[in-house]
């Protein structure tokens, strides 16, 4: 009776014939083929009249079908084009609950790995701008659900596609899609963009094809397409950061307070379970959290052509036709990421900072997002007279006495920026003009000065008065001379030889150890490495005698090398022969030496006369020079390099010609105002104050903390004591004298304390 009731129930409980066919597909062969043969009829009835009212039954028989494809797939061969048929076609005219359905449907053929990702990414892409905006008669309604939904299933798709190793084919396929939607020129280049920046978000796609797609973005005639790349290069950089630290501190479970209840409360199974459950789960999440292999490289600095994508970026978007498109927001994310962009490779656009010029005024709107792109985009390879131009363009605007100190100080403050990556963009008299701030009753714009003034100290003292140079400075120029401001067109931190050499000449001579290099210092250790890839050298190795001349060439007397140490020997000689000159010195009474030297007649002419310790000190120079010049007449050995380096540490010339360029910090517009401390409110000063408590232990008593293993307490120890012991105690008898009132009161406590976690 039972079997009857079921049967007379399957043809409709589609739930229940799914369960069925999943067990056992060959006992309900039969029931299938109805369920297939009513599918058949319904479709060929939607076909003639899309519109028809029993859209439910049909998804419901669709539903089913998906469900059991993998189970009969002779029969079900033609059923997913059927329904990427349907849908394609007909997608204006389908219910939207069937059009969700058929999605849902496909989707899941493809988890079944029934139809490709290929597939349905092909089938799926087209209706992301199937319907516009403009739609009428009901034709683009719910068109926003569905979109959200092709566009989560192409996230997820790609996602799970990509998860390990990266199916390049696949990516590949949907770039293509992407970058012919953007050939189209028209809006529906936006969702090219939104499914890039949030695989780029997400770590899928993190390659250089990716930013290629987002260069053409921001090329494109459609301002919300150019608008949408322009934040991509802005923000989407972080945007992934802040994902994947999102990921790696998510909510952990307390290990400790569980072991704490294992030991108080009662141990059971179910306890026991709960804490190595949530061990494991720690202890996956450990294991995956540097898992994700991506890229880590900014979307600016794996441009193809960076010089030609700037150029056309400010031609087009900036200074062409297409600039009245956009309002005063949209152009400076344009600047911002156009002076990035030139900032960061140290391109050459020389009209952009002309450009900058209307935009350069205090009342001008959104002035200190502009006044940062103007600092970014300077670098030490442009012209000083754009420079110029631009500095004393701000300093006209900003800094006088006639502004508020916000404005003062944001002038000073871009200025600052420019200079510091490229200090010969200003001339002497306006730099001290400048300068003179640093008396100004505003704090900020003091400061400002001030900052100016420490950076001139290090570049160019020259350039400032005397009274700001500062000691170390002044003793400088004293003893050195000026140095000048750097020349264009040379890069901070490169130099015309080994940096110095000159103190291991110096540390030969002194030790005795110019010309006399052995085969020790040719093993330094740490190069284990190095010899170990010698291996890898294809051939048989030759014994060859160390005491035997080798003979290069076919000619016995030419070609012959000489020992190492007295070929070293000769080319000494033979340098100290050829700078030889010819002296005589006459002694004096008072320890005076007179220097004779010879003219071009040889005739001996007195020059001048020189004390003993003049003479030294030139002869000290003299040697010191012969020592550099046969250093690099020499070959270097490692032992040479190691103590170089040394050297070059104690000497500090690694802070001097390797300090770290500017061009690539990115200037904060916020930061080039700074108001006065005393102006600040007290909510901004509360903020200050609990923004400096983060990542800080809680204030208060540290009574109760266990920060490092220690003994038990005597509370702890008195609870596993003794009864007997504990007895005579004053708290054990007043317990037993408790009234039932105090009983009552003393239990309502402890269960409060037990609800408040106490």
């Amino acid at each position: 009776m039972a079997k009857r009731n079921r049967a007379a129930l399957l043809p409709t409980n589609f739930a229940l014939l799914q369960n069925l066919v999943r067990r056992d597909p060959e006992s309900y062969y039969e029931e299938f083929l109805q369920q297939y043969s009513h599918y058949e009829s319904m479709r060929d009835i939607f076909l003639l009249n899309p519109s028809t009212e029993d859209s439910e039954e049909f998804g419901e028989v669709i539903n089913f079908m998906s469900f059991v494809c993998s189970s009969y797939p002779k029969e079900t061969a033609k059923f997913p084009d059927e329904l990427a048929t349907i849908l394609t076609k007909n997608h204006a005219e389908l219910d939207p609950e069937l059009r969700e359905k058929i999605v849902q449907c496909l989707v899941m053929l493809r988890n079944k790995d029934i139809i490709t990702a290929e597939y349905l990414i092909k089938t799926l892409f087209p209706l992301l701008f199937a319907y516009s905006s403009n739609a009428v008669n009901g034709s683009g309604f719910h068109s926003k659900a569905l979109r959200n939904q092709i566009y989560t299933a192409l996230i997820s798709l790609l996602k799970s596609c990509n998860t390990g190793t990266k199916n390049q084919k696949l990516n590949r396929t949907t770039q293509a899609l992407l970058f012919n939607l953007l050939d189209q020129k028209d809006a529906n280049g936006v969702w090219a963009t939104k499914l890039t920046r949030e695989l780029w978000r997400r770590g899928i796609w993190d390659d250089t094809r990716t930013v290629e797609l987002m260069t053409q973005a921001c090329l494109h005639p459609d301002p919300k397409v150019v608008i949408s790349g322009v934040k991509f290069f802005l923000g989407a950089d972080k945007e992934r950061d802040q994902e994947f630290e999102e990921n790696s501190d998510d909510d952990e479970i307390d290990t400790d307070s569980l072991r704490h209840k294992m030991q108080v409360n009662k141990k059971n199974s179910k306890r026991s379970k709960k804490l190595d459950a949530a061990i494991k789960t720690i202890k996956k999440k450990n294991s995956n959290k540097h898992s994700a292999t991506y890229l880590n490289f900014s979307a600016i600095h794996l441009l193809r052509d960076p010089q030609q994508f700037a150029e056309e970026m400010f031609e087009n978007n900036l200074s062409g036709k297409n600039a009245n498109k956009f309002d005063l927001e949209q152009k400076v994310a344009i600047m911002n990421i156009v002076s990035r962009l030139v900032g960061t490779h140290k391109l050459t656009i020389l009209g952009l900072y002309s450009f900058f010029l209307k935009y350069l005024t205090p009342k001008q709107t959104n002035v200190t997002q502009i006044l940062a792109a103007a600092a970014q985009s300077t670098h030490d390879l442009v012209p000083p007279e754009s420079i110029n131009m631009m500095v004393r363009k701000i300093a006209d605007e900003f800094v006088s006495d006639g502004v508020a100190a916000e404005v003062a100080s944001a002038g000073l403050n871009t200025i600052r920026e420019i200079l510091a990556r490229n200090p010969a963009g200003i001339d002497e008299d306006l730099l001290q003009d400048l300068t003179a701030y640093k008396g100004s009753k505003s704090k900020a714009v003091m400061m400002a000065a001030r900052s100016l003034i420490s950076l001139y100290r290090e570049v160019a003292p020259e350039m400032l008065i005397k009274a700001d140079r500062g000691k170390v400075a002044t003793m400088g120029i004293i003893h050195n001379g000026a140095k000048g401001i750097q020349q264009f067109g040379i890069e901070k931190g490169t130099t015309t030889g080994i940096p110095g050499l000159e103190l291991l000449a110096k540390w030969k001579m002194e030790q005795g150890l110019l010309g006399k290099e052995g085969e020790d210092d040719w093993d330094v250790p740490g190069n284990e490495e190095e010899e170990e890839d010698i291996d890898d050298v294809e051939g048989d190795w030759v014994d060859v005698k160390s005491d035997t001349e080798i003979n290069l060439s076919d000619d016995e007397n030419e070609g012959e090398l000489p020992k190492e140490k007295n070929g070293i020997k000769k080319k000494y000689l033979k340098y100290m022969r050829q700078h030889k000159k010819r002296k005589t010195t006459v002694a004096n009474d008072d320890d005076s030496d007179l220097e004779l030297s010879d003219d071009e007649n040889g005739n001996g002419v007195t020059k001048k006369k020189k004390t003993k310790k003049q003479l030294e000190e030139e002869e000290n120079k003299l040697k010191e020079q012969e020592a550099i010049q046969a250093t690099l007449n020499s070959v270097l050995t490692p032992a040479d390099f190691a103590k170089l380096k040394e050297l070059n540490q104690e000497a500090g010339i690694e802070r001097v010609t390797g300090h770290k360029l500017r061009n690539e910090d990115e200037v904060d517009s916020t930061e080039l105002v700074k108001a006065d401390r005393r102006k600040m409110n007290k909510e901004e000063r509360m903020a200050g104050i609990m923004e400096g408590r983060e990542d800080r232990e809680k204030f208060g008593s540290r009574k109760g903390r266990r920060e490092a293993p220690h003994s038990t307490t005597n509370r702890e120890k008195a609870r596993k004591k003794n009864f007997v012991m504990m007895i005579h105690k004053k708290a054990v008898q007043g317990k037993r004298k408790m009234s039932l009132r105090d009983r009552q009161k003393v239990l309502r406590a402890h269960v409060e304390r037990q609800k408040m976690g106490k």
